[in-house]
């Protein structure tokens, strides 16, 4: 049996305050004080982990029944093995890092740990990217942990069109939009001929989405869109993942791709912050004539 190794690389800091979402603080432009911004993205840390595990079990029970069908076939099978990579900067950060899982209890399934490094975000995610090809893994797919509304069915229909671009001679990447013309997961194959150098830092000013679609281009290299999740950088963004953290609460009840991030509801609660409003809005086209 031939086996395809499938690397889920997530990217991390340790959250310490006034280090991270300080876009949250007013350290920068927000309003929440420096721990609890941190402790928020705690929680976003430990729900999108737990997402991981579960869509790599998911991937893990796809893999054994596919197969028990294909052993049936005249044809030799392909055995698929997942493993979740967190990666975190600098040596000290990858120390913390493992202290900060294993005081959780290690939540569920082997986590390898490393440690990136570079003089820019391209660097530090080539480097991490470099790293687990050494290791020997065939398809790597790669996303940010501040992403609470993340589905674990678009983390296997990521494993999913990365083993569909297997195929493809020359490779391909996969791509999932955020909701600032960014991409909040990426991903190619061992036999990609592709770099992350130019789109976090882009001499042309592109933003990270069409940095990545036009290397594609230049390349000839094929792009599989993945559906967009939302991360949590502004206050607006916050606003916009409260709501989706509320409707995937209720929605986990009754959809089972679903892992209800449970710890940044909590957390959101603490903060007094789980019921947003809005203005009225009266930029839309006018009704006058429709509504009596």
């Amino acid at each position: 049996m031939d086996t395809r190794r499938n690397a889920l690389l997530l990217f991390s800091k340790v959250p310490e305050p006034g280090k991270v979402k300080t876009r949250l603080t007013p350290i920068k432009d927000g309003y929440f004080h420096p721990e609890v911004a941190s402790d928020l993205y705690r929680c976003m840390l430990f729900d999108v982990i737990d997402c991981c595990c579960d869509a790599l079990d998911d991937l893990r029970r796809a893999d054994l029944e596919r197969q028990a069908y294909e052993g049936t076939c005249d044809y030799r099978p392909i055995h698929d093995e997942y493993t979740l990579i967190i990666s975190s900067p600098g040596a000290e950060q990858e120390r913390k890092m493992r202290e900060l899982v294993e005081a959780e209890g290690g939540l569920h399934g082997d986590i390898v740990f490393i440690h990136d490094d570079g003089a820019s975000f391209d660097d530090h995610y080539n480097d991490a990217f470099n790293q687990v090809w050494e290791r020997g893994f065939d398809t790597v797919l790669s996303l940010g942990c501040d992403m609470p509304a993340l589905r674990r069915s678009i983390v296997v229909e990521g494993f999913e069109r990365l083993h569909d671009l297997v195929q493809h001679p020359d490779g391909g990447i996969v791509l999932a939009p955020d909701q600032e013309m960014g991409v909040s997961m990426v991903g190619w194959t061992r036999d990609t001929a592709f770099d992350h150098t130019g789109v976090f830092y882009n001499k042309d000013g592109l933003t990270v989405l069409s940095a990545y679609i036009r290397k594609c281009e230049a390349l000839g290299l094929p792009a599989l869109y993945l559906p967009d999740v939302p991360d949590v950088d502004t206050i607006a963004d916050l606003n916009h993942n409260v709501t989706l953290v509320q409707a995937l609460m209720y929605c986990a009840c009754f959809q089972d791709d679903i892992s209800a991030p449970r710890r940044t509801m909590e957390a959101l609660l603490d903060m007094g912050y789980s019921d947003i409003r809005v203005l009225p809005n009266e930029l839309r086209d006018d009704r006058s004539e429709i509504d009596r």
